[in-house]
Order: C-alpha cells, then sequence, then structure tokens
C-alpha cells in the first residue's frame, strides 16, 4: 500500500511540473484543487498500467530500430491520454498540438525518473538506512 501511496504521489508531482511549466505554452489545464491533480495521477497510472504495456508490445520493432527513442513517442501518447481522459472526467487538461505533449512526455518521465531515484529504498520496501 505504501509502494502506491508513493508511486501516486510521484506521478502527481510529475504531472504537475509539466503542466505548470507548460501551460500558456500548449497546455491550458482544467483543474483548480491539489486533490485534482492527485486524481489525475490515479487516471495516468491507470492509463500507463493498461495501455502502455499493449502500445510497448506492439510498437517493438520500432522502439528497437530506433534504438529507444520510439518510447518517446509512447510517452507522448500516454500524456496526451491523460489529459483527454481527464478532461472526461473534470480533471484534465487540454494539450493544443504534438510538442506540448512531447514536451510533457519529457518533463513527466524526467521528474518520475529522478523521484524514483530519491524513492528507491521505499519502492524496494527496504528500509532507508539511518547514518547517525
Amino acid at each position: 500500500m505504501t509502494k502506491l501511496i508513493i508511486r501516486l504521489g510521484i506521478n502527481a508531482v510529475a504531472l504537475y511540473a509539466a503542466i505548470y511549466l507548460l501551460t500558456g505554452r500548449g497546455i491550458t489545464p482544467q483543474f483548480t484543487n491539489w486533490w485534482e491533480i492527485i486524481w489525475l495521477a490515479l487516471i495516468f497510472g491507470l492509463i500507463n498500467a493498461l495501455i502502455r504495456p499493449v502500445l510497448t508490445i506492439l510498437s517493438c520493432p520500432i522502439i528497437i530500430l530506433t534504438l529507444g527513442l520510439g518510447s518517446l513517442l509512447i510517452n507522448t501518447l500516454m500524456f496526451y491520454l491523460a489529459g483527454l481522459v481527464g478532461t472526461y472526467f473534470g480533471v484534465g487538461f487540454t494539450v493544443d498540438g504534438f510538442v506540448p505533449a512531447f514536451l510533457g512526455g519529457l518533463i513527466v518521465s524526467i521528474v518520475s525518473f529522478v523521484l524514483s531515484l530519491l524513492f528507491a529504498s521505499e519502492l524496494k520496501g527496504r528500509p532507508r538506512k539511518n547514518w547517525d
């Protein structure tokens, strides 16, 4: 349960960072409260858990041919879909084109990677070492 909460928090921070940095540059947020970003992070996590593996398997030859750069297109699509589905539930954002979606997916990936490194011991279930 702790891993789920940490992962949800990482997704929420990553999505908020991407939306905050790109607001006015092709992304228009449609949420006003902090709990709405939590709902959006939950939607993003479900989309990544359900749709991303299928897309990764189907686009495996493209990912191999582009030496992994094809996964950036999958990140772009996941970011765009999170905004689209979130808008359907009233907590999303609108994306005005490919470049803002690409940058949003890139920002979400980088922030998620850095935060996952910071919380690696908690995500693996091992207690953090106390150096005192």
